[in-house]
């Protein structure tokens, strides 16, 4: 993968969603069929020997890199969604952002007990998403085998809340 062509394709949008924070916007790069591929052929490429059943996504980005990277693979796709946008039965789980707080769920019947899960998303800042996702995976049984992002903000320390599980990001600001 030719991460500086990512890099190059990725704009900081200062003051997004909330006043100090710099949004880092990927849609250039989705919106660019080649790296778009490139980054779902990377994140393929690292797990064709992994027997994954399913891949997780979290919402909203981690929908489009997951969902491609599951089409990619053959496997199922799970979305993990923000509370209350989940029509069926759920398992929910609450954590802290770098600007807020927020409540994920997803389906209790999305993934089964011994199930190897790969998690998606599209950028690690202080980890509380990613860490509740893994959390509600494992609740249903699932073994989260690696939790992968495009882009990790180094500097928010989000590692430091996924002690322990097994992470990539090709990125790193």
């Amino acid at each position: 993968m030719d991460v500086q062509r990512i890099v190059d394709a990725i704009r900081d949008v200062p003051d997004f969603p909330v006043e100090g924070v710099v949004f880092k916007d990927i849609a250039p790069v989705l919106g660019n069929p080649v790296l778009f591929k490139m980054v779902v052929d990377h994140f393929a490429a690292l797990h064709q020997e992994s027997n994954l059943q399913r891949i997780a996504g979290i919402e909203a980005r981690g929908f489009i890199f997951g969902a491609a990277l599951a089409y990619e693979m053959g496997i199922g796709f799970v979305p993990i969604r923000k509370q209350g946008k989940l029509p069926w039965d759920t398992v929910t789980a609450s954590y802290d952002l770098e600007y807020g707080s927020a409540t994920i769920e997803i389906h209790e019947d999305a993934v089964f007990s011994g199930d190897r899960v790969l998690l998606v998303d599209d950028l690690l800042a202080t980890g509380g998403t990613a860490a509740a996702a893994a959390d509600l995976v494992e609740q249903l049984g699932g073994e989260v085998v690696e939790i992968d992002f495009l882009i990790e903000l180094s500097f928010l320390n989000g590692r430091d809340k996924l002690a322990g599980r097994k992470l990539h990001a090709p990125i790193v600001f």
